[in-house]
């Protein structure tokens, strides 16, 4: 791994600044990580010895705002970007299961990166000593693991966001958690009841968005405890030959298929979660479904709503949940009618969702997986030739059926009837043209 770690203009100012004012100062955490991971950081956190006010002192000429001053954390904006800069600190009591009662500032580095998660984020960096690496961070990087800092079960009763969060780092970054540290997630599971909906909705996003099939294979009980739904697909078989895994593998098969964006990721964990409740066996001894789309359409709602999510981001995945399953053919007037009333963003993601289904069932009913894909060309072409699928592209509008003498309803009637020739392939989309049917009926 790197023995230089490159650090931006701007927080080297800053470091540099504290430093000449006589404190110690090191990029810390996340961004250590990340650049021996050989990624490049995104948000750089500066831990310090200099208490707030000397902080704010040393660095008068920059702009401070004190985001977080009872923690001892100020944000200074240098060159542009915000850094977040945190006295060292030893964390007092966790009565809340999330953030410290209080907080008592040191002198000493060592007992600053003591009280973080994982080791792998309790490593710091100064220009001139080099890096800091007390608990071992990089050794466990270089291995490839997430271990808890001393005792796992008090890290976690400490915040049980951190249970999450390393079920995160082990999907984006590829890591294992060394068999200690999970079995206290395990343990600890519970501790996530605590914990407010959306700090729990934005771990998932990033979890989601990983490699993270596996993860939430082997710890499905820690996921369950926010969604309990997910315990009932784990071991139940669903009996067709449309399918050679149970729910539970079926849904990572299509998580795991789909690109990672977040609305899809959460569309595809949560299509069937309702299927379990809407299983029934028919006399020739397949399994049947009936109507678990809309069953997990509901239950996906609940979730999304305990767990704080946008109304945009709800709307879009409760929509995708509940065409998941409707028949979809390559036949131009048909993909026309599909754009109209889903719309063309809309649509391209349920053809993604179709195909990510089908890539999770059996081997031998994946054939539509190849037309799913001739549909996509289809409706790209009608958006590229700006062809006619919509009202507001119909070369007529309300104002010209009302000219024909139409009132009220039957405008919408009529237009609703033009645009379906049109898209039908009966009539021309001119506005002569279609004038000329309603003056000829």
């Amino acid at each position: 791994m790197n023995e230089n770690m490159r650090l931006p203009e701007g927080v080297l100012a800053v470091i540099e600044r504290l430093n000449a004012a006589g404190y110690e100062a090191y990029a810390v955490g996340g961004c250590v990580r990340n650049f021996l991971l050989g990624l490049t950081p995104k948000d750089y956190d500066v831990t310090t010895s200099a208490k707030p006010e000397q902080t704010k002192a040393a660095l008068s000429d920059f702009r401070t705002l004190d985001t977080g001053i009872k923690y001892g954390t100020i944000t200074v904006i240098s060159d542009g970007m915000p850094i977040e800069v945190t006295t060292y600190r030893v964390d007092g009591e966790y009565t809340d299961n999330r953030r410290p009662d209080s907080v008592a500032f040191t002198t000493r580095l060592a007992e600053d990166l003591r009280r973080r998660d994982f080791t792998i984020n309790a490593m710091a960096y100064n220009p001139k000593t080099g890096f800091v690496d007390i608990f071992g961070g990089r050794e466990d990087l270089k291995k490839g693991i997430i271990r808890a800092i001393g005792d796992p079960d008090e890290r976690f009763n400490e915040d049980g966001l951190r249970i999450l969060r390393a079920l995160r780092f082990a999907s984006c970054y590829g890591l294992h958690i060394e068999p200690h540290t999970a079995g206290s997630i395990h343990r600890k599971r519970q501790l996530l009841e605590n914990i407010a909906g959306e700090r729990i909705a934005a771990e998932l996003n990033k979890l989601l968005c990983g490699e993270c099939a596996g993860v939430l294979r082997e710890y499905y009980d820690v996921i369950s405890v926010f969604l309990p739904e997910f315990a009932n697909c784990r071991g139940f078989e669903q009996h067709t030959k449309y399918h050679d895994r149970d729910v539970l593998e079926h849904i990572l098969a299509t998580v795991a298929a789909i690109e990672p964006e977040v609305h899809l990721r959460l569309t595809m964990l949560l299509h069937d979660i309702g299927k379990p409740l809407y299983f029934t066996m028919g006399a020739d001894g397949a399994g049947h479904f009936k109507g678990h789309a809309k069953g997990s359409m509901v239950i996906a709602e609940s979730l999304l709503k305990r767990l704080k999510y946008s109304t945009a981001i709800s709307e879009r995945v409760l929509k995708l949940i509940e065409t998941h399953d409707i028949i979809i053919e390559n036949r131009e007037p048909l993909i026309k009618r599909y754009l109209n009333r889903y719309g063309e963003e809309m649509f391209m993601d349920m053809i993604k969702v179709h195909i990510a289904d089908d890539m999770g069932k059996a081997p031998s009913c994946r054939e539509r997986i190849k037309m799913y894909g001739e549909c996509r060309k289809t409706a790209e072409k009608i958006i590229a030739g700006r062809e006619c699928f919509s009202l507001k592209q119909l070369a007529v509008n309300g104002r010209d059926i009302t000219a024909l003498g139409y009132k009220g309803k039957a405008v919408g009637e009529k237009l609703q009837y033009l645009l379906e020739l049109v898209t039908d392939g009966k009539c021309e989309n001119n506005k002569e043209a279609l004038l000329a049917v309603l003056a000829g009926e």
